[in-house]
């Protein structure tokens, strides 16, 4: 440790005060460590204008937050947002161990104000950028680390963006790629490549619109599919948003998908690695929006990607992909339905297709239409969920013929473009395209359409997203009604 630098800090009030007028305040530390830490910042033109602090508890959480009221003091809103740990611990000539969280509680509390900087409209756009500026939607994972990478690579300005969209003490944060762990990861996976770094706190906004209609869709009887909502409505706009505010160009993510253009304009197709592509799950994007967009990974796979991560010593190179919806991570969607939506288990009858009582079951809503595991009805050939009925809490099974579909009725279409283009449909991420029509509907909006498929399809479930197709191009998309 450096005791003149460490004295130095310790000892300067001249920026130690209440917040300034119009200030954002971020706060880390409090009562379980004894230690806290204030930074609160105005911003004007794209730089840090004023700047104060405050601090309680030992002596290195004084130190270490003065340093950084002292560093970002007029600095530019990036050049604050690249500070982290090991750059506070450094201005204050280094902590032992044992003291580090005190650099760690100061550039928490640097990042919560820039956050709510982020988070207002007056952040607006950082002073020109002398050359392209790109935002990357950096999640925590290997695959947003790598195009933040190769756009570094490319001589862009990268700036990483993160969004925490859900906190809960029963959900494993480490496994969930939008949670307050996945958040610090991602910051120092961002500050280890030397890029600013800022989160989007959109936690009530995604509890309304993407969770509340995931509760109230199987309260219902339906299988609501909820990334698509998020990446179509939630999270990727207020990015893109963020971005522009920064100077941003694009946003750019680790998605496996490609954008395409036609004589209207650009649409969303398959990537490269169709064992990865997951344009389904980014079905819902508005076109406009991909012109906003940008995807680094398009034509590399997943083991490619991890190559180019270990060739650079990246932490993430191996990090396992997490499997859940990132709010069910780490806890079963019966206990998460029980705690958020009130669906408590309830003795229902199994029925078949007559009608007739086959055996019982413990709630309709832990049931999914084509489901044929975890039926607990036995019978001379295997049999699946036909559909649920929320009022009655009955599950109607049959065999496999009868959950088979050649028709389905979709709700809530968009089409970007006419619906005689269609030619195919996904019906689940994982299934492929199968042939399809729609007639000769127009572009825009439609209460219902209906799909003509050119095979049988087994389970068409009611709430999944059915992704209507030209070749690999996605033309539009809906919420599967019925199937009949």
């Amino acid at each position: 440790m450096d005791r003149e630098l460490f004295e130095h800090y310790h000892a300067d009030r001249s920026r130690r005060g209440p917040a300034p007028e119009g200030a954002f305040t971020g706060a880390a530390g409090g009562a379980a460590c004894g230690d806290l830490s204030r930074i609160s910042l105005t911003v004007a033109d794209g730089r840090i204008a004023s700047v104060s602090f405050d601090a309680e508890g030992c002596g290195a959480t004084l130190a270490a937050t003065a340093a950084v009221a002292e560093i970002v003091d007029g600095a530019p809103v990036l050049d604050a947002a690249r500070l982290g740990i090991d750059g506070v611990e450094a201005a204050i000539g280094g902590l032992t161990p044992a003291k580090r969280h005190a650099a760690q509680l100061s550039a928490d509390a640097l990042h919560r104000a820039l956050n709510g900087a982020a988070a207002s409209s007056r952040l607006l756009a950082a002073n020109p950028a002398p050359r392209e500026r790109v935002a990357v939607a950096m999640s925590g994972g290997v695959d947003s680390a790598v195009a933040a990478l190769l756009e570094r690579e490319r001589g862009a300005e990268v700036v990483g963006i993160t969004v925490k969209l859900w906190a809960d003490p029963d959900t494993d944060g480490a496994k969930a790629c939008c949670s307050p762990e996945a958040v610090l990861g991602a910051r120092a996976l961002a500050h280890s490549l030397g890029i600013p770094h800022f989160t989007l706190d959109l936690e009530e906004e995604f509890r309304r619109r993407v969770v509340g209609r995931f509760l109230a869709g199987y309260a219902e009887g339906s299988t609501p599919n909820p990334c698509v909502l998020c990446n179509g409505e939630v999270r990727l706009a207020a990015m893109v948003d963020l971005a522009e505010r920064l100077g941003a160009d694009r946003l750019l993510t680790g998605h496996y998908a490609r954008i395409v253009e036609d004589a209207d304009g650009p649409l969303l197709a398959s990537a490269a690695d169709e064992a990865k592509d997951q344009s389904y799950m980014l079905a819902a994007l508005p076109p406009e929006l991909l012109g906003r967009l940008g995807f680094p990974l398009t034509e590399l796979t997943k083991p490619e990607v991890r190559a180019i991560a270990e060739r650079h010593g990246l932490a993430v190179a191996r990090k396992a992909e997490s499997q859940d919806l990132c709010f069910l991570a780490g806890q079963g969607k019966r206990s998460f339905l029980r705690r958020h939506g009130g669906l408590e288990d309830r003795d229902g009858a199994v029925l078949d297709r007559a009608g007739h009582t086959v055996g019982r079951h413990r709630g309709h809503h832990n049931f999914t239409v084509g489901q044929r595991r975890g039926i607990g009805v036995s019978a001379p050939e295997p049999l699946y969920v036909l559909a649920t009925d929320a009022v009655a809490n009955t599950v109607t099974v049959g065999t496999r013929t009868e959950v088979e579909t050649r028709h389905i009725s979709i709700r809530q279409a968009v089409l970007h473009r006419d619906g005689a283009r269609v030619d195919a449909v996904r019906l689940r991420y994982h299934s492929p395209a199968l042939p399809a029509s729609i007639g000769s509907a127009g572009a825009g909006r439609h209460e219902v359409l209906e799909v003509e498929l050119g095979e049988e399809f087994v389970g068409a479930s009611p709430g999944q997203t059915a992704v209507l197709l030209e070749g690999e191009t996605i033309v539009g998309h809906g919420t599967i009604a019925a199937a009949a």
